[in-house]
C-alpha cells in the first residue's frame, strides 16, 4: 500500500490547482485520474475570469495562460457584455482560452512541482477512520492518505460514497454541444427562435465548427451524431452535411450543490461540490478558486500547524460563493427563454445593466472580484481580495501578488521598519516592510482608507487590517496560522 498525505480524485483544473497548492507547501500529494493522458475530448470550458487570473498571478503563472489566450474586456449576462476595463485590477478582462489548454498548462505546472499522477485509473471506493483514508483504485491498488479530496465532477463517486446530499433543481432544458466538420456552408453566429438561442462558430486553427444547440425537448442520455443532425434540421432546415465529429456532449440546466463540502477526512471541490449550467463560464473558475481556498488550509492541518477545525472554514467560506453562482446561472437560464414574459424580463434587465452602478456590481459578481468572506466587521478590506499594489520594499520595487508566489501568508507593514511585531509566527508569516504611493481602491466600493498594515492569507484575502495599532493581530494569526511557536 502506497501512502500520501493527500490523495485527489480527479485531474481536471480543480484537482490540478489543488495539487499545485499543496505541493508548494511541501505536502506529499498525488492525483488519481481516469484519463491515460491529459488530452481532453473537445474544448469544454472557454475562459478564465478576472479573479481566477489574479489567483494564478498570485502563484506567478498567470502569464503562461495570458500568452495563449485572447483578452476581452467584458463578462456576459445573457448575452449582454458588461465592461470590466475600468476595474482596479491588472486583469480587467476575461481571457478566452479553451479548457484543454488550461488543463495542459496546469498539468505542466503540477509536473514541475513533482506531483505524481496515477493515470488510467479511477477511485472505486474508500474507507475512512480517525487517522486517515484507505483509497481503492480501479486496478486494485490501495492508497493510504490522511485526507481525500473529491475533484471528480458532478457525478462524484467521492461525494456519493461519503454520503453527502446533493440537493437542488432537476433539469428543464438541454443543449447539444459538438465539434465537427460540415460538407456545406453553415450560417455562423447566433440564431434565435421559439425554442431558444443556438450558435455555430469556427474552431481555432480551422479544425471545423463548434455548435451549441438548444433542444426542443429535454434529454439527458449520451448523444450521438444523429441527435445533432436532427437538431440542426429542426432549427436550420438542414444538417449541412455534418460529419466526422470530434466530440459530442449534452448539458442541462440541472443545478445542485453539496450540503457539506467536508465529511471528516473527505472534502469536495469544483463540480463535485456544485453543478450548474455554464452561463457566464463560472464553473471552472470557481473550482480553481475552491482549490486555492482549501489548499493552504489543508497543508497547515497536515503539517500539524493548525487544528483540524480550520478545514471547517473551507465550507463556511466557499459554500455561499457556490450558492451565489447557482442563483445567477439559474437567472441567466430564465433570461434565455423566448416566451413573451421572459422577453419582457430580458428587456428590463438589459435596461438595468446599461446603468453604470448595476453594470459594475454585476460585472464584479460574475468576475469574482467582489468576493468577501465574513471575517467580521471593521475596515472594508477585511475578508476581501488584497489589491495587487505596486510596492517598494527593502529588496526593491515589487507588486503585492509577487509576495504570494510560494503560497505563504504575508504581513505588509506600511508603518515603518520595526513598527509591528509578529513574534511567534515569524516561521510561518512573511513580514515585509513596504511603501505604497497611491490610492487603495476596491471593485464596486471604490477608494478605501489606507491601512498601516495588512495580514494577507495565502489565497490573497485580507485576514487582518491594522490602523496604526496591532489590536487583533495576535488573534488573527492564531486563528489562521496556528498557535505561536
Amino acid at each position: 500500500m502506497r501512502e500520501h498525505a493527500v490523495v485527489i480524485a480527479g485531474g481536471g483544473p480543480t484537482g490540478l490547482m489543488l495539487a499545485g497548492e499543496l505541493a508548494l507547501a511541501g505536502i506529499d500529494v498525488a492525483i488519481v485520474e481516469r484519463r491515460a493522458t491529459q488530452e481532453l475530448a473537445g474544448s469544454r470550458a472557454g475562459g478564465l475570469l478576472a479573479r481566477t487570473l489574479e489567483v494564478l498571478d498570485q502563484r506567478g503563472i498567470a502569464d503562461r495562460f495570458v500568452s495563449q489566450g485572447q483578452r476581452h474586456p467584458v463578462v456576459h449576462v445573457h448575452p449582454m457584455p458588461l465592461d470590466l476595463s475600468d476595474f482596479p485590477t491588472r486583469h480587467n478582462y476575461t481571457l478566452a482560452l479553451w479548457q484543454n489548454h488550461i488543463e495542459r498548462i496546469l498539468a505542466e505546472w503540477a509536473g514541475e512541482l513533482g506531483v505524481p499522477i496515477y493515470r488510467g485509473r479511477d477511485v472505486t471506493g474508500f474507507a475512512q477512520d480517525d487517522s486517515g483514508v484507505d483509497v481503492t483504485l480501479s486496478d486494485g491498488e490501495l492508497l493510504r492518505a490522511q485526507y481525500l479530496v473529491g475533484c471528480d465532477g458532478g457525478r462524484s463517486l467521492i461525494r456519493k460514497t461519503a454520503g453527502i446530499d446533493f440537493p437542488g433543481f432537476d433539469p428543464t432544458t438541454s443543449w447539444l454541444i459538438a465539434e465537427a466538420q460540415m460538407a456545406e456552408e453553415a450560417p455562423l453566429g447566433f440564431h434565435h427562435d421559439a425554442v431558444g438561442i443556438h450558435g455555430i462558430g469556427k474552431i481555432e486553427d480551422g479544425r471545423g465548427l463548434r455548435l451549441v444547440l438548444t433542444e426542443r425537448q429535454l434529454h439527458s442520455s449520451e448523444p450521438d451524431l444523429s441527435d445533432v443532425r436532427e437538431a440542426l434540421v429542426a432549427i436550420y432546415g438542414s444538417d449541412f452535411g455534418i460529419h466526422s465529429p470530434g466530440w459530442i456532449s449534452r448539458f442541462t440546466d440541472m443545478t445542485r450543490q453539496a450540503d457539506a463540502y467536508r465529511e471528516r477526512r473527505v472534502l469536495l471541490a469544483g463540480d463535485a461540490a456544485h453543478v450548474h449550467p455554464p452561463m457566464g463560464g463560472q464553473g471552472l473558475n470557481i473550482g480553481v478558486q475552491d482549490a486555492v481556498n482549501l489548499g493552504w488550509k489543508l497543508a497547515q492541518v497536515v503539517k500539524g500547524i493548525a487544528p483540524d477545525g480550520l478545514l471547517d472554514s473551507y465550507h463556511t467560506e466557499r459554500h455561499p460563493i457556490g450558492a451565489r453562482v447557482l442563483r445567477n446561472t439559474m437567472a441567466q437560464v430564465a433570461l434565455r427563454r423566448t416566451d413573451d414574459r421572459s422577453k419582457a424580463l430580458d428587456e428590463f434587465v438589459r435596461e438595468l445593466l446599461s446603468m453604470d452602478e448595476p453594470r459594475k456590481r454585476f460585472a464584479a459578481v460574475l468576475s469574482g472580484l467582489d468576493i468577501r468572506y465574513d471575517l467580521g466587521g471593521g475596515h472594508p478590506l477585511l475578508g476581501r481580495r488584497m489589491p495587487d499594489l505596486d510596492l517598494v520594499t527593502a529588496d526593491g520595487p515589487t507588486h503585492a501578488f509577487a509576495l504570494l508566489h510560494q503560497a505563504r501568508p504575508v504581513l505588509l507593514n506600511f508603518g515603518g521598519p520595526g513598527s509591528i511585531d509578529i513574534a511567534g509566527w515569524s516561521d510561518r508569516v512573511q513580514l515585509v516592510d513596504a511603501a505604497y504611493d497611491g490610492k487603495w481602491e476596491l471593485p464596486v466600493l471604490g477608494k478605501v482608507s489606507a491601512p498601516s498594515a495588512v495580514l494577507v492569507r495565502p489565497d490573497g484575502y485580507v485576514a487582518w487590517v491594522g490602523e496604526r495599532t496591532q489590536a487583533g493581530l495576535t488573534e488573527a494569526q492564531a486563528k489562521w496560522f496556528g498557535a505561536p511557536a
